[in-house]
């Protein structure tokens, strides 16, 4: 019998092991699998993992391994588990999977770094807990086992200090404690309420550490010397020696699922880890996903609320809904809006104006012949940026100058239409002189600590912030009495069935912003369409009865949560190539029990960064009859002779249909 090989995953976006002879003197075997190996393929050299090891799959003559790069597997049995999952619930390449969880050193090869010594920290006084805090802790630290809770607290509810005193309880039983939060925004912040509450070093891992400090927060929850990680989604995959708890901080949020590559939810797969862990789960939110309510009323999350500010002269903010049809606009701000600014300001308090969609304006126009300024390699608009100056292609980075005067007609009346941030910014510098105006997007904050360097610069003093999505989430802007949102009517009338959760969940969290501290806050909300229901639920009910009955319509509609789906997207430089893909897909799909297709049809954006766009949707009552046709599918699809014209990728369970 022929000695065994080494079946080596890759990170590439390709279905199947490679054999590999091992290095001369190092014969193949069990002690070799999750270790990772340096190897040729084709003109390259690759960093990936032994997956197997066993009988050659071919007859031809093999590579040899060129080095083994560790003496042990990175991962513990239990995350290596969790990767093997992923791998096929999400129906991905293990090897894609593999490279995902890793930070970027040891999935270049690099050495795993020495666990540092551990760091004691002075602890600090925690807050007093209030009687529905108290309960929320008693429930939490009751359990021996797995269990899965919904903190569901107001903003400014104090959830944070239920998750420090939850989190105490772990370290106090030697136990590890992971946190999630969406966003490399709320890390600082998060990291710093956390550390001056503990007396153990609080680590960090997400995109804008340095790949050092990420490598090191792996090796340190790795080997059991760091005992609390803070971390956005990927963290997830962290190994975890002595696991105790994993918190899921904003767990609605939307950059919890993974939008490109392997498309794995963060949230799902932290309910997941703490069942097969065995330790609590605790996923906190003042406006819950319809998945986790819906996962309430099921019984597989128990409900633990917080009713009320955690401050005790703090209050909800009052509510003014600015209907503002017939009257004229400034830039998109009205008079009574430009007014509630500037009495703000002049009793020293600070405003939040939001605009989710960054730079000057959303359109070109030629107000003579009404030509717009298009993108060429997209179905879509160019956003006007720099105060005027630039065109920016805000789906595949196209850019181009204003141009002198409108390409169709000559005319020189080329106007901006609607307002970014960048345009709010001018225009209430100039309404509310001698204040800062401080502009917080994606393009103020692209830098390392973009987003603590901009809120410092405000500081204390009075002033407004503008910005987008990135202020809505978790920030404690202790002097911010006011909160504006300057159109709410896109999130009214959008295609996507989960508008009106997504509308809730920001009006909500905007909302929170103001008046944490004790000082009366307020919100403004500016409309066209003041009598619209789901702003009356809002209002009259809050973001509960918004869901309730949000969630009674997809029942009605069998739209997830009560349906699951599968999207299987495919582009080509022609829609031709596309379609047929799909179509093979479709042929290969019939006769599946218990399954449903829609399409092939264009996505939303039919064609973007030159490539023209279709969709496939798998729809299905059953999640296992869903995963019983991809599972029998998805291996064929890669052999399909339509498919080598085409980049196709599946998401199981979409969040979004773009």
């Amino acid at each position: 019998m022929p000695p065994p090989v080494l079946q080596v995953a890759l990170p590439r976006p390709l279905p199947q092991a490679f054999d590999y002879a091992p290095p001369a003197g190092e014969p193949a075997g069990p002690d070799w699998l999750g270790c990772r190996v340096r190897v040729p393929f084709g003109r390259s050299r690759l960093v990936g993992v032994v997956v197997g090891c066993g009988p050659a799959t071919g007859n031809g003559p093999l590579k040899p391994v060129e080095a083994r790069l560790d003496a042990q597997p990175l991962f513990t049995a239990e995350a290596w588990g969790l990767l093997a999952f992923v791998a096929r619930y999400y129906h991905a390449p293990f090897g894609e999977v593999w490279a995902t969880a890793l930070p970027t050193p040891l999935r270049e090869g690099k050495p795993l770094p020495a666990a540092r010594p551990a760091r004691a920290w002075p602890q600090a006084e925690g807050l007093p807990l209030n009687p529905e805090q108290q309960a929320a802790v008693a429930a939490i630290t009751a359990v021996e086992d797995y269990a899965g809770f919904l903190l569901e607290g107001v903003t400014g509810s104090g959830k944070t200090e239920v998750y420090l005193a939850a989190i105490r309880h772990a370290l106090a039983r030697g136990h590890q404690a992971l946190v999630l939060v969406p966003e490399i925004g709320l890390i600082a912040a998060t990291v710093a309420r956390l550390q001056a509450g503990l007396t153990v070093e609080v680590h960090a891992a997400h995109s804008g550490c340095s790949d050092g400090a990420r490598a090191r927060a792996f090796a340190a929850m790795a080997s059991g010397a760091g005992r609390v990680l803070v971390g956005t989604r990927s963290a997830v995959f962290t190994p975890l020696l002595q696991a105790g708890l994993i918190v899921v901080d904003e767990e609605h949020d939307a950059s919890y699922k993974q939008q490109d590559g392997v498309r794995y939810h963060a949230r799902d797969l932290a309910l997941l880890r703490g069942r097969r862990l065995g330790v609590p789960v605790l996923l906190g939110s003042a406006t819950p996903s319809l998945e986790s309510l819906r996962q309430v009323l099921t019984g597989r999350l128990q409900r633990l609320a917080l009713p009320r500010r955690a401050h005790p002269e703090a209050r909800p903010p009052a509510v003014r809904v600015l209907d503002v049809r017939k009257r004229r606009l400034q830039a998109g701000l009205s008079p009574e809006l430009l007014a509630a600014l500037s009495e703000t300001l002049e009793h020293g308090g600070q405003a939040l104006v939001f605009r989710n969609r960054r730079g000057y304006a959303p359109v070109l126009l030629c107000h003579d012949c009404g030509w717009s300024a298009p993108c060429r390699r997209c179905d879509a608009h160019l956003t006007v940026h720099a105060g005027g100056r630039r065109l920016l292609c805000h789906h595949c980075g196209f850019r181009a100058p204003v141009p002198p005067a409108c390409p169709d007609c000559g005319s020189l009346a080329l106007q901006p239409q609607g307002q970014g941030t960048e345009r709010l910014e001018a225009e209430l510098a100039t309404a509310l002189p001698g204040h800062p105006v401080i502009r917080v997007d994606r393009d103020t904050t692209a830098v390392k600590d973009g987003l603590a360097r901009r809120l410092a610069e405000l500081g204390s003093a009075p002033g407004v912030l503008v910005g987008t999505q990135m202020l809505a989430k978790g920030h404690d802007l202790a002097g911010l009495t006011l909160a504006a949102v300057v159109s709410l009517d896109e999130g009214l009338f959008s295609v996507d069935f989960r508008a009106g959760e997504r509308l809730g969940q920001l009006l909500v969290q905007v909302a929170g912003r103001a008046g944490r501290a004790g000082q009366p806050g307020t919100l403004i909300l500016q409309t066209h369409h003041p009598e619209h229901p789901w702003l009356a639920l809002l209002l009259d009910g809050g973001y509960p009865a918004l869901a309730a009955v949000l969630l009674a319509e997809r029942e009605a509609a069998e739209l997830p949560p009560y349906a699951h789906w599968a999207l299987l997207r495919a582009e080509a430089v022609e829609a031709a190539a596309a379609e047929a893909f799909l179509q093979a897909v479709v042929r290969g799909l019939a006769g599946s029990p218990g399954l449903g297709l829609a399409g092939p049809m264009p996505a939303p954006m039919p064609r973007r960064a030159g490539r023209s766009r279709l969709h496939l949707l798998l729809r299905s009552g059953s999640r296992s009859a869903l995963q019983a046709a991809l599972t029998a599918a998805v291996p064929a699809w890669y052999g399909l002779p339509e498919a080598r014209r085409v980049r196709w990728s599946l998401d199981v369970d979409p969040i979004d249909l773009f």
